[in-house]
């Protein structure tokens, strides 16, 4: 097929949002299909060589930059162009160019990762629901299916509603070192590594990180990712602690290795989660990004137990803690370390669980159908 996706997302970011969104329309294009993205000119034209290193990609698609004054008409402009190359279908983010698809007749899937927000979010989602077409939604929890069902009511047929949580590229987790050798490998301290990997937004668990840090001095705790000047303002926060590492952004590419290196990995979200514009609160409906790539790493994990992460993660594959009880987090972290044989258990349920979450094999049941 002839698949134009739409994203308002810059490319390159480093914003999880335009990483998931890549590795989505990697995973279509891997599929053989005929794939254009269309993104709003950003500040950097990258070569497709930095994109694959940066996004961790390794089958090239087309790439569109649309320019704009106005953000706003960014949406209206992909359409236009999108319904100029006559494709087969048109996969978005985004609820305002999913509308415009629909009136152009072009069959649709959006992908929510969120409940409409702001003053007009709402109306565009009821728009998405009510225009007639061909159209199919994807979320990426339950508890955000049952969120958008308990607000806007029941509209799509239940073919056209996928659960699709977030994925894995098993081949880049096929060949992992073992911790010794991966921390080796990265010039790492070779002692037991607690590590995170994600940005340092509001809510991600930072401070009880630092806590864990602070309380366990035998091991060396590293935090890889994070804008720069997050990045700048927790080490200077935490120059006194010698066993915390700030590494600040990683290439996705290189971001296994770092996953790799670690004894434990974790998830330390707070009760309310901050997303990248700053704002909101995905506690209740959100899928990161990490959570796949730690069950693939075939590491332990300890995760805050809320209840949208059991959807992927049990007590076979992970340990899950109180969020915020630091107390709590020490003596599981430290537990863990004590017990080798507890996180070989953890880690090879994980590794076998991540199977199923293959970036491909979403991308097909996305498209099945269409």
């Amino acid at each position: 097929m002839k698949i134009v996706c739409i994203s308002a997302s810059f490319v390159p970011s480093e914003t999880a949002n335009s990483m998931q969104m890549m590795k989505a329309v990697h995973a279509i294009a891997q599929l053989e299909h005929d794939v254009i993205l269309l993104v709003p000119t950003g500040h950097q034209q990258p070569s497709i060589e930095d994109l694959q290193s940066f996004y961790g990609l390794s089958t090239p698609f087309k790439i569109e930059h649309l320019s704009n004054a106005s953000r706003r008409w960014f949406f209206w402009d992909a359409v236009r162009r999108a319904a100029s190359l006559q494709p087969d279908l048109v996969y978005t983010w985004v609820p305002q160019s999913a509308v415009y698809a629909l009136l152009h007749r072009l069959p649709v899937i959006i992908e929510l990762h969120d409940l409409p927000s702001g003053a007009v979010g709402p109306w565009w989602h009821r728009l998405f629901m009510w225009i007639p077409g061909r159209k199919r939604m994807m979320v990426i929890t339950h508890a955000l299916e049952a969120a958008l069902e308990h607000r806007y009511g029941k509209h799509l047929a239940p073919e056209d509603v996928i659960i699709a949580p977030n994925g894995i590229e098993p081949e880049r987790f096929a060949n992992l070192p073992d911790p010794p050798l991966a921390r080796h490998q990265l010039g790492m301290v070779d002692a037991y590594t607690i590590a995170c990997t994600g940005h340092l937004y509001a809510g991600r668990g930072v401070e009880l990180f630092i806590e864990l840090a602070k309380a366990i001095p035998d091991a060396q705790f590293v935090w890889a990712g994070g804008k720069p000047e997050d990045v700048t303002s927790w080490k200077r926060l935490t120059a006194n602690l010698a066993n915390l590492t700030f590494t600040g952004f990683i290439p996705n590419d290189r971001l296994s290795l770092y996953q790799a290196a670690a004894d434990v990995l974790l998830m330390p979200y707070g009760k309310s989660i901050g997303i990248s514009s700053g704002g909101g609160n995905s506690a209740a409906i959100s899928s990161p990004l990490k959570m796949f790539e730690y069950l693939a790493a075939g590491r332990a994990i300890v995760a805050s137990d809320l209840p949208v992460f059991r959807e992927v993660l049990n007590e076979r594959n992970a340990v899950f803690c109180p969020p915020e009880d630091v107390p709590a987090w020490i003596a599981v972290v430290r537990a863990l370390l004590d017990d080798p044989a507890r996180r070989e258990t953890l880690a090879l349920q994980a590794r076998n669980d991540s199977r199923q979450y293959s970036w491909t094999e979403r991308a097909k049941r996305a498209l099945s159908g269409f």
